[in-house]
């Protein structure tokens, strides 16, 4: 039977047609799409545990991030992925360990890092993070995600860095200052940095990139963002804005032991304080998760960490605890707090999640989800932390080693004499007292938790010297 078109019908009116299902049927799964949350992810450079007024310190003044953390979630054993900055970047853009990225020191690991009559040699490493590996960025890109990235960058290679490995070649939309650089040529414009436009001299850096990220945020557009600002401060060069230096200039003791140092980190919260007010003025607010960490334990010629054992560059709690804060309106509990032990790599899985994503069934991510304990508080179902850091920091002062974290206990091993240490940090934060000859059971199964885990993941190991 033959088919008979009504006399109106023409190819423009079949096309209109589908273009109205369109409307109907797709523009509705877009706009539900979209509505996907917004991602606010700062990180600040070389922040110690102990660097904020809401984790115990009495001598620096950070309001808005102690605001930050009464609206949302504290974590109390936030650790870093490592001791230095480079392979935890790396850990949160992949989802995978230093150890399996062979990320393990900041970068360029460099010779003169090694001291004098070393017992071992540090295990070769990669400088920079290959294009091969599946970003974080690169996941919310490809669904629809609008991406910027602000701040430290320290994965594109040595000096400045390959600009082929920069954050734009990684994910991220716009890349504003992200480069080589460890720490930050000048905190004042001119800044000397090739992907930050110089605009107005003395500006200060942490001010500025506060200014590149509410006009990111401010932009109208129908997709979500998701924004990494990752502050090159608080790193050295200790620099900060005139008043405030005045202000701190009397205040040392337990908390600082550079005055400069905390006018640096009140500086710091008066930025952040401009962006949580523009989230509240653009009523992103209740659309947005924003998670607040550092890249590792403070550096102790300024940072006072005690009660934390040790600095940046250590395996002890103070070179890898690091304060975290996450806060989502009406969906994380105000001013809870969580003990639970977390890791830079949980940071991937979770945003996976936060944006609807689903893991890559072939990439066996090293990180979980902490939406069940952020949502729930639910604890996490994992048995153990695990670092490994056979590089030598760039204070020449660690010893190489692992370390791994199950429960309460956590097992350092050595390896210029195959030595560990054991410490039950519930009862001992500040790691004084060696429980391996006490416990020795409990040292050896750890120990072969950790041996196997290296193995597992390809680690690379330091040399004997013969």
């Amino acid at each position: 039977m033959k088919t008979v078109f009504p006399p109106t019908f023409s190819i423009q009116g079949l096309m209109a047609l589908v273009a109205l299902l369109v409307q109907w049927i797709i523009i509705p799964t877009l706009r539900a799409e979209d509505s996907r949350p917004n991602i606010l992810f700062i990180m600040i450079d070389d922040m110690g545990w102990m660097d904020l007024a809401c984790q115990g310190n009495a001598l620096v003044e950070t309001p808005n991030i102690d605001r930050l953390a009464k609206q949302g979630m504290r974590f109390t054993d936030a650790y870093a992925a490592a001791p230095v900055c480079s392979p935890t970047r790396a850990a949160i853009m992949t989802g995978l360990s230093p150890a399996q990225l062979h990320i393990t020191n900041h970068t360029p690991d460099q010779k003169q890092f090694t001291p004098d009559n070393a017992k071992v040699l540090p295990a070769p490493m990669r400088n920079e993070l290959a294009l091969s590996y599946v970003t974080i960025a690169e996941r919310l890109k490809e669904s629809g995600y609008r991406t910027g990235f602000m701040g430290k960058w320290h994965l594109s290679g040595p000096n400045r860095g390959d600009p082929a490995l920069e954050p734009t070649a990684q994910g991220f939309d716009i890349n504003i200052g992200g480069a080589g650089y460890g720490g930050p040529p000048s905190f004042w414009d001119p800044y000397k940095n090739p992907n930050i436009k110089d605009r107005r001299p003395g500006e200060y850096l942490p001010d500025r990139l506060a200014d590149e990220a509410i006009d990111f945020m401010s932009q109208e557009c129908a997709q979500p963002f998701m924004l990494f600002l990752w502050n090159y401060t608080v790193h050295w060069p200790m620099e900060a804005p005139a008043d405030l230096l005045k202000k701190y200039e009397s205040r040392k003791g337990p908390g600082l032991n550079d005055t400069r140092y905390g006018a640096m980190i009140e500086a710091l919260d008066n930025s952040m304080g401009r962006i949580f007010a523009a989230l509240d003025r653009l009523n992103l607010n209740e659309n947005t998760i924003v998670i607040f960490t550092s890249d590792n334990g403070g550096f102790g010629g300024v940072a006072d960490n005690r009660p934390l054992r040790a600095e940046k560059g250590y395996l002890y709690e103070g070179g890898i605890r690091v304060p975290l804060i996450v806060r989502w309106t009406q969906h994380i509990q105000p001013g809870s707090i969580s003990h639970e032990p977390v890791i830079s790599m949980d940071h991937y899985a979770t945003l996976l999640e936060v944006a609807g994503l689903k893991p890559d069934p072939d990439l066996s991510l090293e990180g979980v989800s902490l939406m069940p304990l952020l949502l729930e508080q639910k604890p996490i179902k994992r048995d153990a932390l695990f670092f490994h850091y056979p590089n030598y920091a760039f204070h020449r002062g660690n010893r190489l080693g692992s370390a791994i974290r199950m429960g309460d206990y956590k097992l350092i091993e050595y390896f210029d004499d195959a030595s560990v240490e054991l410490y039950d940090l519930s009862k001992d934060l500040s790691e004084t007292l060696d429980l391996a000859l006490v416990q020795p059971e409990r040292a050896k199964q750890m120990r072969e938790r950790l041996v196997a885990w290296r193995k597992e993941v390809g680690a690379n190991m330091p040399v004997l010297v013969r």
